[in-house]
């Protein structure tokens, strides 16, 4: 269990989601342990003896997810931050502002909720088997509101309402953003001779979307298709950790092995049936998915339902954003996705994410993901 608080500390060191030294996280062995001292440790005991929890985590964020943490936390109506990405919707659902340092507030929030946010003091956050779904729902907190903030900025600047204080916190928000994404070496070269080649060239990619902070925890999903096998990310793994998290799913069915598969297999089925492309990279980079929020429809009767059917045709720096769910229901993007590619090397799905497609290896996904988050973020500040 140390060597588990250990490693999640420093990934989200690693990640930028915190500063080297603030992660304060604790799990359960034979005892109650942390991975440093903190005079905040007494009252982070007292929530974790309030659950059956097996890890804590609390850290305030880096920058410049502080700046808009901090900001949505002291402008949130009743105390709740409502972000509209598939993330939150489907995994979060809001974020709960607890401005009290009473334990019994922290935990009625917890309760409720996977994290709760602590208004000038950081995130707080547990997992219930491993430290692991802690830092999944501390980087799925961020990403939700670095989202959150972007896109409400540009609604209400486009909409002559936005206030001095929301413009000072953008402000300082853009100064410590990351440069563009770029990839300094190329990934393997295809065709593919081969599953161990096919399994490198994945884990290769994974890590690299990762690396460039194109997804975060462990979203996002990639697959490649070799001799009518399409080997795909597992559920709920890391793509900067495929190693043993990569399911080999035979086109014909006649393997039960997709069960673990990604939930978005049908998807990457779909668009690797119309024999054009054999990989596949599904990243939820930042920009992309907040212009992908922006829509300047009035009045829209579908408001709220966007995710889920939107009829009229929208892009974002030329590429398509299309709606859809996860999964393989009415509203699955397993239908709106794959005839999309078929026309274009990108495609957005609203509050989502990317979906791109090569030909014999990752490179042309790989490029086209960069290059599609890269045209959104300058088209985004190109807004104002």
């Amino acid at each position: 269990m140390e060597r588990l608080i250990r490693k999640y500390a420093d990934k989200l060191v690693r990640s930028g989601l915190a500063e080297a030294g603030a992660p304060l996280l604790g799990a359960w062995d034979a005892e109650l342990i942390w991975n440093r001292e903190d005079p905040s440790r007494s009252l982070f005991e007292e929530v974790f003896a309030g659950m059956h929890i097996s890890s804590l985590l609390f850290a305030p964020p880096a920058e410049p997810y502080r700046t808009v943490v901090d900001f949505l936390a002291r402008t949130a109506p009743s105390g709740i931050i409502h972000p509209e990405d598939t993330e939150t919707r489907t995994f979060l659902h809001d974020l709960p502002v607890v401005a009290s340092r009473s334990p019994a507030d922290i935990l009625q929030a917890l309760k409720n909720r996977k994290c709760a946010i602590l208004p000038g003091r950081g995130i707080i956050t547990y997992g219930t088997v491993s430290p692991e779904q802690a830092f999944v729902t501390f980087s799925s907190a961020c990403f939700a509101c670095f989202v959150k903030f972007f896109a409400d900025y540009l609604r209400d600047v486009r909409a002559g309402v936005s206030n001095p204080e929301q413009q000072a916190a953008f402000r300082r928000a853009v100064q410590f953003l990351d440069p563009p994404p770029r990839l300094e070496t190329p990934l393997l070269t295809g065709p593919f001779r081969d599953e161990a080649a096919v399994l490198t060239a994945m884990e290769e990619a994974g890590k690299a979307t990762v690396d460039c902070r194109l997804v975060d925890s462990y979203f996002g999903n990639i697959s490649c298709l070799f001799e009518e096998i399409l080997y795909i990310s597992q559920t709920g793994s890391s793509l900067d950790e495929l190693r043993d998290c990569i399911d080999p799913v035979p086109l014909d069915g006649s393997s039960c092995v997709g069960i673990t598969a990604s939930s978005e297999l049908s998807a990457h089925r779909a668009i690797v049936a119309g024999g054009a492309h054999r990989t596949i990279l599904h990243g939820h980079p930042k920009f992309s998915v907040i212009l992908s929020l922006a829509c300047e429809e009035k009045n829209c009767q579908l408001r709220g339902q966007c995710h889920l059917h939107c009829p009229r045709p929208r892009q974002a720096a030329g590429i398509p954003i299309v709606p859809g769910e996860v999964g393989t229901g009415p509203h699955g993007l397993c239908h709106t996705v794959p005839p999309a590619l078929t026309r274009h090397r990108g495609v957005i799905v609203y509050g989502h994410g990317v979906f791109t497609v090569g030909k014999t290896d990752f490179n042309d996904a790989f490029s086209a993901l960069l290059e599609i988050e890269n045209a959104c973020r300058e088209a985004y500040f190109s807004s104002f």
